[in-house]
């Protein structure tokens, strides 16, 4: 049911050129399910020159017959949904309903970036004098490294294939090495698709090789990176030395505002069902819960009986809803951010321990009354775990939730437009939902501030980054 996952460089799927692989491990049971291509330095050249080639061909292609290759990547995607899910559960670990999910909001995505591609309009500036034209020229930055995680191996990858392709960009796609068969399928969807050899192409190996080596290379014009906030900031400066182009998608820790005047029983199953998606390892996953005194014991009640509800097990089993870890790495660091949570006075509601003795599996946990010094409150979980802490007034929550640098999601309920209004204008964070959980969409801008990064991975901002405005000023002789 799973497959080994080789490289793709100039339009052939094909092993490394040593022959080396690399195992790829079930989360859920740590067996061995299948290798992967490991490219190291020959392979890297092969794909850069690929790209470069690749390039050239690719950005003669119009904006109009490049939306028609995207729209039929998208269709032949969502064909083979079913395929691709059964894939991420195997690697990943995440439930196949939310493999599922993932794998079609997909398909979205490149629909998405189709249409944005054809509407990437330049504009004609009235010029000073007679018989001149003044005319913005939008193109293709060039060729493209991107950088993508294991938490979710389709919606990463597939918003910066979408717009790296959608612009006329040719790409190197590193991605993950512990999630690569269904990303594999992604770049399957489009080269079937008719993307020319070379403008897409795909890598696994050392994380920190590749990037070392693509980054600084003259064929690379534009990084875009989604993960931790240390790694990113250490790509950035790379990038920024070559003078290259970047986009970044880096951690957060984000704070949910409950007022005293909000739907409480609404608001504490959305969260809930929010915070143990993908079991916690969601970068915009709801984490700091800042509730009002007034409804606080209301709130922890609820989102304490809707957490012990919560069936762990299978990804494969049709009623579990939250599955394993994705590696071993996280579920260590719950253990770590419970038992310094303890040691800082936190009492654990519920949850708190690993599942079992095979795969990654931990409880559901919720903590209250975390001390401001612990761990949880200062370093993401990225994992299973929802700390909730009581809050006075306005001014108070406001201050708890810029406190940390981070700045990439951030969530408030309250019956109060008013209210409404004052939180949306005074915390700092890249995206604000109220009273809804409408992030990430297709069509809406995805993207942090402060030590979460910048640039936009959603939304018509999102093609801004793979194009350049040249101006041309022209005068008949």
């Amino acid at each position: 049911m799973y497959p080994n996952t080789q490289l793709f460089i100039d339009g052939q799927w094909c092993p490394a050129a040593s022959g080396r692989t690399m195992p790829v491990v079930n989360p859920a049971d740590h067996s061995q399910i299948g290798t992967l291509a490991y490219a190291e330095n020959a392979d890297l050249d092969r794909a850069l020159e690929a790209a470069e080639k690749g390039y050239k061909v690719w950005r003669k292609v119009s904006a109009y017959d490049r939306s028609k290759i995207l729209r039929k990547a998208a269709d032949l995607f969502r064909e083979r949904a079913d395929t691709v899910a059964t894939y991420m559960t195997y690697e990943q670990g995440k439930p196949l309903a939310e493999a599922r999910m993932e794998t079609l909001a997909g398909a979205d995505i490149i629909d998405w970036f189709a249409e944005e591609g054809r509407r990437a309009y330049g504009r004609v500036i009235p010029a000073r004098a007679e018989g001149v034209y003044q005319l913005v020229l939008r193109e293709p930055v060039g060729p493209v490294a991107a950088f993508t995680p294991w938490n979710f191996p389709i919606n990463q990858a597939v918003r910066k294939l979408s717009a790296a392709l959608a612009t006329g960009c040719s790409v190197i796609l590193k991605a993950p090495e512990e999630t690569p068969a269904s990303p594999a399928e992604l770049v399957r969807a489009f080269a079937d698709a008719g993307v020319p050899a070379g403008a897409i192409n795909l890598v696994y190996g050392n994380p920190g090789d590749i990037s070392s080596y693509l980054i600084p290379h003259p064929v690379i014009r534009k990084i875009t990176f989604t993960g931790s906030t240390p790694v990113g900031k250490q790509l950035a400066a790379l990038a920024g030395l070559h003078m290259k182009r970047v986009t970044m998608e880096l951690g957060g820790h984000a704070p949910v505002v409950v007022f005293d005047d909000a739907d409480i029983d609404i608001a504490a199953k959305a969260m809930a069902s929010a915070k143990y998606r993908n079991a916690g390892q969601v970068c915009v996953s709801p984490t700091r819960f800042l509730v009002q005194e007034g409804v606080y014991q209301q709130f922890v009640a609820k989102f304490v009986e809707y957490t012990k509800g919560i069936k762990v097990g299978s990804g494969f089993d049709k009623d579990t809803r939250m599955a394993t870890l994705a590696n071993p790495r996280r579920q260590s660091a719950m253990i770590e951010h419970v038992d310094d949570a303890r040691h800082h006075g936190a009492t654990v509601q519920t949850g708190g321990s690993p599942i079992g003795e095979h795969g990654n599996f931990f409880q559901p946990t919720v903590l209250t009354e975390v001390d401001t010094d612990a761990m949880s409150m200062n370093t993401e979980p990225f994992g299973p775990l929802a700390i909730i802490n009581p809050f006075k007034n306005f001014d108070d929550a406001v201050k708890e939730a810029n406190r940390l640098p981070y700045g990439l999601a951030a969530y408030a309920w309250t019956r109060s437009a008013k209210t409404a209004n004052a939180i949306a204008s005074q915390i700092e964070t890249g995206m604000l939902t109220i009273n809804n959980l409408g992030l990430a969409l297709p069509e809406v801008p995805f993207g942090g501030v402060k030590d979460s990064g910048y640039g936009s991975e959603g939304g018509s901002e999102a093609i801004e980054p793979y194009l350049i405005s040249k101006f041309v000023s022209q005068a008949g002789l």
